[in-house]
């Protein structure tokens, strides 16, 4: 009886323990919004390109993982506050009104400040490309 007691408590732990796992998942995903994407359109004297100008906001201390660009990512904070985090550099704070370049292929990720953020970001890209994929 002790044995079956004992069994069912590690069972309902454990269950515990991947819900908590599970939400704080959610709430990851949650975290990182998706860009609202401005302008979308080919660049007649670059052949199979094309700029991307989007939003992405995050709310308070909310996260952007860890991703990379297929190109180079020019971003501006219209509100709030971040911390920006590239591979390479130490990190930095940047407030409403600073901008940043970010070499393609280069891991990098934001965290929003108490606040929140709200950025601007413009890419070239080739025709089809992902906007950003998940960086390792």
């Amino acid at each position: 009886m002790l044995g079956w007691i004992k069994t069912s408590l590690a069972i309902l732990l454990v269950g515990l323990a991947l819900d908590g796992a599970s939400t704080q998942l959610l709430h990851a995903q949650q975290s990182a919004n998706r860009p609202t994407i401005l302008q979308h359109g080919d660049i007649a004297d670059i052949p199979g390109r094309e700029v991307v100008t989007a939003v992405l906001e995050l709310p308070p201390n909310g996260a952007a993982g860890r991703h990379i660009h297929p190109s180079t990512e020019i971003g501006y904070v219209l509100e709030g506050s971040a911390t920006l985090i590239i591979e390479g550099q130490a990190a930095r704070e940047v407030k409403a009104g600073d901008s940043w370049i970010i070499g393609a292929g280069i891991p990098h990720e934001g965290r929003a400040g108490p606040a929140g953020v709200k950025v601007i970001g413009t890419f070239v890209i080739g025709r089809g490309k992902p906007l950003a994929t998940p960086a390792p």
